[in-house]
């Protein structure tokens, strides 16, 4: 077989030819390098946004963020007006009724029968149990007997008596016999009171064999049972009684508070109060300032103090929980504005006030009372000027503001794109409508 003679002596050897990668493969490889460089470019901007905005709007005036040089800032404005501002205090109370009776039996026997129901409202007076009256009524009968057998003797001894006396007075007595009668009509007397006494005691025991209320108020639960023995000395007693109406709320107040409140109470003046639930959103009832304790707790440094409310609806239970708004005074005709509006710098309390020509001015002011939503102004501020209320953490003295308002009756760039839009829809109609004519000479040239 032939073989190859390969190449020539000094002759280069002959290379293969080099495969180039097809076109479409070239598209594809650059497709995907341009959607890496975009998608690249859309995350450094998503985690950049605040660089792009200022890089986008240059760099700050000369006055900082919010002077002179910088964009209008869009704020929110509150006018000032007079109002009356009330001056609250507000504290965390416990319900604590006016009165809570436990009813015990007086006397010792064996409980008959009882007459309430668990939770009712009972009324002053109304019978609750029975015990066992018939060991009370023999001792009022043995009393009794008693007292008349004692009276008799009595009767006796004084009919003796003045017979003595009239055989003293015919000289047919000896006085000693006399006196001594008559000293036993004293001492017999005096067992009749005893016996009176005792008689009386006997009969007010069979009346405490009747239990009754002695306040009105809700029964709680039912301590014993009909056939138990009971005593004085129970310390659970038949059942606890609770005035619910009135019903008392007792809070704490601060000492810093107590020259307000004592100088109202001097003053006569009748404090209102209100109740609020957990949520100070629902009022339980309304009532007035009852009295002050007359120390203070040294660890809380807080005076106890307490409320009164008539409770008709019932909304006011014992032991729970309650927020207490005190009304101590009112600010009558007071220079009020938003509390957002009221700032605190290094020399002092001090808010924006917008001028004419859609700047603010920096003005130093005296705050006064305030409330949750409201602030007053004692010094420094007149009615009907409009101050910042939003946006006021960007501003500085003088600096370009903005309302919404204006932003919205400004012309925008749509109503103009709009207008523009129509105009050139105008032009081209117009071009459109001058080459119908030319194309139309020019069909009419060829057609010739």
């Amino acid at each position: 077989m032939d073989k190859d003679p390969g190449p020539a002596k000094g002759e280069p050897a002959a290379q293969p030819p080099a495969r180039r990668p097809p076109r479409h493969r070239w598209l594809a490889i650059t497709l995907a390098l341009a959607c890496m460089a975009g998608l690249g470019a859309l995350a450094w901007y998503l985690t950049h946004p605040a660089k792009s905005a200022a890089a986008a709007s240059g760099p700050p005036g000369p006055g900082g963020r919010g002077g002179r040089g910088a964009p209008p800032t869009t704020v929110g404005i509150a006018t000032a007006v007079k109002a009356d501002i009330p001056l609250w205090l507000d504290a965390l109370g416990t319900v604590t009724p006016s009165a809570t009776v436990t009813v015990r039996a007086q006397v010792s026997g064996v409980l008959k029968e009882v007459l309430f129901k668990e939770g009712q409202m009972a009324r002053q007076g109304q019978l609750l149990a029975v015990v066992d009256p018939r060991p009370f009524e023999m001792a009022l009968m043995q009393a009794n007997g008693q007292r008349v057998r004692d009276e008799a003797q009595l009767e006796a001894a004084k009919v003796t008596l003045q017979r003595y006396q009239t055989l003293l007075g015919q000289d047919s007595i000896a006085r000693q016999d006399v006196d001594t009668q008559a000293a036993l009509v004293k001492q017999l007397e005096g067992t009749v009171i005893t016996d009176k006494a005792a008689e009386g005691t006997a009969r007010l025991n069979l009346a405490y064999t009747r239990i009754t209320a002695p306040v009105a108020g809700r029964l709680g639960l039912r301590v014993v049972d009909a056939g138990n023995l009971v005593s004085s000395s129970d310390t659970g007693g038949i059942a606890v009684i609770t005035t619910l109406a009135p019903a008392d709320v007792e809070f704490s107040v601060p000492q810093d508070r107590l020259p307000d409140l004592q100088r109202r109470a001097t003053e006569g003046a009748t404090l209102p109060v209100t109740a609020l639930d957990r949520t100070r959103v629902t009022e339980l009832d309304k009532g007035r300032f009852w009295s002050l304790n007359n120390q203070v707790d040294t660890q809380t440094g807080t005076v106890r103090a307490k409320a009164r409310f008539d409770n008709k609806a019932g909304t006011l239970f014992p032991s729970q929980f309650v927020n207490v708004r005190v009304l101590l005074d009112t600010v009558q005709g007071a220079i009020v504005v938003p509390l957002t509006a009221l700032r605190h710098g290094p020399e002092g309390d001090f808010v924006y006030v917008l001028q004419e020509d859609r700047t603010v001015s920096l003005r130093r002011v005296t705050a006064g009372p305030a409330t949750a939503e409201k602030v007053s102004i004692a010094k420094g501020l007149q009615a009907g000027e409009r101050v910042i209320t939003e946006g006021g953490d960007r501003l500085k003295d003088g600096a370009k503001v903005t309302l919404p308002g204006d932003a919205a009756s400004a012309p925008g760039g749509r109503a103009s794109g709009a207008r523009g839009g129509r105009e050139r829809d105008g032009a081209s109609g117009a071009a459109d409508g001058a080459s119908r004519p030319r194309r139309h000479r020019a069909s009419e040239a060829a057609a010739s």
